[in-house]
């Protein structure tokens, strides 16, 4: 743990973020729980999210549980660049800058090979290359905030993970899991690479990565299915190895708001192998330092998105 930070911090602890504007993907779990806590906390909240039914019907909770808060919904499919593209032209228009964005949702192991509107393997294209690809369309917004952040949500997954350049669309073998673990490893990697390149032409923009543990969300049955292998013991252990989606969004929420946040650390929960806990700075995998291969996915994932991180 770093030694300025609180051992016990939970939501509570959130500064005042009136006159911040934040973007969140993902409507469910750990995007809703972070969503719910900056509108709380005064933030001007954008909710992003593939499926506007689910979104309206996340907005509508939390609209009845803090009634004065501003908070919308956005349609964003971060599984189809064309949507990203749309969004980001959205909100240039709409705003002059971003506090904060945070890329939250995700995907998780599909019993099948799923490909994106694009053509990426589904892990890989919306865990990543959409949020990659969705950073850059923010990039003029967040360059014209004091003090931007970007939180890029990993995995305890990244520590297995592996990327292939050779099949990075899974399209010689797929296993749901190594693909999955792939796609947060990228994240991370991109998480310290935005930092690097942040530094390296002034942007002055704080990138930090965060997971949350094993959380109660609904991740695996979207995903493997409520009766898969994992989602047998997420229904029969859930209480005991996962803990609650709010506890798994402290990790983000420490990372997009605490003054003491450090940009290029990563965050996650104490406890457990980092399962469950108060967020701390947390373990990164040596395969997620290697510099030179974080550069040949920024640059492989520019050509593939078709963005240009420029201001």
């Amino acid at each position: 743990m770093a030694e300025n930070m609180k051992r016990d911090w939970t939501a509570v602890d959130i500064p005042l973020q009136k006159g911040v504007t934040v973007v969140i993907t993902g409507t469910g779990g750990i995007g809703y729980e972070t969503a719910l806590e900056m509108t709380r906390a005064g933030a001007e909240v954008i909710m992003a999210g593939r499926n506007k039914d689910k979104g309206e019907e996340a907005l509508k909770k939390i609209n009845k549980r803090i009634p004065a808060g501003i908070i919308r919904f956005e349609k964003l499919d971060l599984a189809d660049l064309e949507s990203v593209k749309a969004f980001g032209e959205r909100m240039r228009a709409q705003r002059k800058s971003l506090d904060i964005l945070i890329n939250n949702a995700a995907v998780m192991n599909p019993p099948q090979r799923r490909t994106t509107k694009d053509g990426f393997e589904l892990q890989m294209g919306t865990n990543y290359l959409g949020h990659f690809a969705l950073t850059a369309q923010l990039l003029p917004l967040l360059l014209r905030a004091n003090k931007p952040r970007v939180v890029t949500l990993s995995s305890i997954a990244h520590r297995s993970g592996v990327i292939h350049f050779d099949d990075l669309q899974s399209e010689h073998q797929y296993k749901p899991m190594v693909a999955y673990a792939q796609s947060k490893l990228a994240c991370l990697m991109f998480s310290l690479e935005l930092q690097r390149r942040s530094d390296a032409a002034g942007w002055g923009i704080s990138s930090m990565a965060a997971h949350p543990g094993i959380s109660r969300t609904e991740l695996i049955p979207n995903g493997s299915g409520k009766n898969s292998p994992a989602g047998l013991v997420r229904r029969l252990f859930g209480p005991v190895f996962f803990q609650p989606a709010a506890h798994g969004a402290w990790p983000s929420l420490y990372a997009a708001t605490a003054k003491e946040a450090t940009e290029g650390t990563y965050y996650g929960p104490s406890r457990m192998n980092e399962m469950r806990g108060y967020p701390t700075v947390a373990k990164i995998a040596p395969q997620a330092m290697d510099v030179g291969v974080a550069s040949k996915l920024w640059e492989e994932s520019e050509t593939l998105t078709k963005v240009k991180f420029i201001e």
